[in-house]
């Protein structure tokens, strides 16, 4: 055991001696109350200590104890449906025990250790016959299942760190708590249901893969405007009350992960209780049951220790990793990575840092590349394909996308989801702004999508062409007004209130319009691109705008998101018929004017 003492305190940032032996980023545990403790510096013995707990009441002199080993997660079953704080400790459970407040120092077991969970053995890879006594193992390799949640198998696996590759005794089918030995290697190594594994350092895996699927949101104006990847990378900026949070929530919902990974970093309390309370009232529409089935949330409020918000975002992304090695798809909800910098921010300047700008640490941009990174496409030691996706939130002050945080993230990033605060005043949500948003990854998806409509790629350019048009043509219409502009001009400006009301709008509480199959998101889009298109050739033609303005079948276009159910795709085809048949008859009508 390597003891030292402490010489002095800043804050959560603590100086102690006599700790030679330690490691960097070993664990310790510091003073008489032993709050759990990381190194973050060594020299000469003296180390640096990043405190996660409340240091009220320390004083010098007080003893630290290393554990000798990093900061690490224990994971297995029951990490599913668990609300956990940055490092890891159940909230309910610590409640249970201590009350409503954390107390310095309070533990209690990250997974229930006393639940018994039913073990089924897997079959070899190799030959297909059940796992057994003397059967090869390999870094990995999926032992056995055990039904975690109702919509969660996880799957028992060989540590990465285990070196034996042969099991000299295996228990078998059974029920067994998370440290039972149900395994042992020809090194004598045991391997229980559950596993360590340092939170800073990436899992391991087979191959890294190109990103070819879309994580499907049910969200128009990212699924089919601003798509992004399994295994790819977002970050939605945006100011105070322009949906950032709320539009997390809705892909957290609606979008086809696997598992979802919820860090609430720094956030205000009544945001992450929102969290807390609706997300176990709502139903996962895959499979009818709670959402929290699927779910880990990890609670870090802006009242609770500053060095457990920066801590939490890596405990996010190591639990995305376990599941990933799975063979699942994993989608992360960070918000907000600009709250984990204010930590960085803090915790370097009581170690005295030189700051960068805006007070922000020099390697800020190393930690944010650090976490993005861990996102991907991978296949799995298992053999097995999984993603992690992130999405990061940020919240640069005033709205200023040019600050640091918001910066630097776009340097990491490959789909950017611009928040506007015109749009959130108008309560156009998303609140996406089209003119600054982009993402990188549609051409690697449009393979996936041209199994729905080959005319996807082609009709998301048409449209964003648009809407830019649109924008020029805005501030025309500010200086002279929109009677002066020409038919043709005007009606780009009716085309575009048609793709944002009918098409990039949504609302989350309209039970047809909440969430867009593929399916119906390219046909609507298509629909009033055609409904340009036409009515251009009909305007030109000779027929005032005015009369095309008034077709029903624009009514029947603008209110399509919300009266056509996703199963019911047919009634799009019939306002397409209409389309056809009113633009047909006005053309008819004035071709024959203009020959008379």
């Amino acid at each position: 055991m390597i003891e030292g003492k402490i010489t002095r305190i800043s804050g959560p940032i603590v100086y102690a001696e006599g700790l030679d032996g330690c490691g960097l980023y070993d664990v310790v545990d510091v003073g008489e109350k032993k709050l759990i403790g990381e190194i973050i510096r060594q020299s000469e013995g003296n180390a640096t200590i990043q405190v996660y707990e409340d240091v009220s009441g320390m004083h010098v002199g007080e003893r630290v104890v290393s554990n000798e080993r990093p900061l690490s997660l224990k994971l297995g079953p029951g990490l599913v449906g668990t609300i956990y704080d940055g490092i890891q400790r159940p909230l309910k459970e610590m409640y249970e025990s201590g009350g409503a407040f954390l107390l310095p120092g309070q533990r209690t077991d990250a997974i229930d250790t006393k639940r018994k969970w039913d073990f089924t053995p897997a079959q070899h890879p190799s030959d297909g016959s059940e796992i057994k006594e003397g059967s090869s193992i390999a870094p990995g390799m999926v032992l056995g299942t055990v039904q975690e949640t109702g919509s969660v198998l996880h799957k028992i696996m060989v540590p990465p760190t285990i070196r034996g590759r042969v099991l000299s005794s295996f228990a078998g089918k059974g029920s067994y708590t998370v440290d039972e030995v149900i395994a042992t290697t020809e090194l004598d190594e045991k391997i229980t249901m559950s596993q360590y594994w340092p939170l800073r350092k990436p899992r391991p895996f087979a191959h890294k893969l190109e990103v070819s699927q879309p994580l499907v949101t049910g969200l128009r104006v990212i699924d089919v405007f601003f798509p992004l990847s399994k295994g790819g990378t977002a970050a939605i900026p945006g100011g105070f009350g322009t949906g950032k949070t709320m539009t997390q929530h809705a892909i957290a919902k609606w979008c086809d992960a696997d598992l979802i990974v919820y860090i609430g970093c720094g956030e205000r309390g009544n945001e992450m209780t929102d969290v807390l309370t609706d997300f176990p009232k709502l139903i996962d529409p895959r499979t009818g049951r709670s959402l929290m089935e699927r779910t880990i949330l990890i609670a870090n409020t802006s009242n609770m220790p500053v060095a457990a918000r920066e801590v939490s975002l890596y405990s996010g992304i190591t639990l995305a990793e376990y599941y990933r090695d799975m063979g699942m798809h994993v989608a992360i909800m960070a918000d907000s990575t600009s709250r984990w910098a204010e930590a960085l921010r803090e915790l370097s300047g009581r170690m005295e840092e030189m700051p960068a700008e805006e007070g922000f640490p020099a390697y800020l941009p190393t930690r944010l590349a650090e976490f993005y990174e861990r996102a991907g496409r991978v296949d799995s030691l298992c053999g097995k394909e999984g993603s992690v996706s992130v999405i990061g939130a940020v919240s640069p002050p005033g709205g200023d996308f040019s600050e640091p945080v918001t910066q630097h993230t776009k340097r990491f990033i490959r789909c950017f989801w611009a928040l506007d605060r015109e749009l959130a005043n108008a309560r156009h949500y998303p609140a996406i702004g089209w003119i600054d948003s982009y993402s990188e990854y549609a051409d690697e998806i449009r393979s996936w999508w041209d199994k729905f409509d080959p005319r996807w790629a082609s009709i998301r350019v048409q449209a964003l062409d648009l809407l830019k048009r649109e924008q020029r043509l805005q501030q025309i219409v500010r200086l002279i007004g929109a009677d002066a502009l020409p038919d043709a001009d005007r009606l780009v400006l009716t085309a575009c209130e048609l793709i944002k009301n009918g098409f990039l709008q949504q609302d989350q509480f309209d039970k047809v319009d909440a969430y867009s199959v593929p399916e119906k998101q390219i046909q609507i889009l298509i629909l009033i691109m055609n409904y340009y298109e036409k009515a251009l050739a009909v305007v030109k033609a000779g027929c005032p705008l005015l009369k095309v303005v008034e077709l029903p079948v624009r009514a029947e276009i603008l209110r399509a998101k919300s009266e056509v159910a996703n199963d019911n795709l047919d009634k799009l085809t019939e306002i397409q018929g209409h389309l056809e048949n009113q633009m047909a008859e006005l053309e008819r009508m004035y071709r024959k004017d203009a020959a008379v």
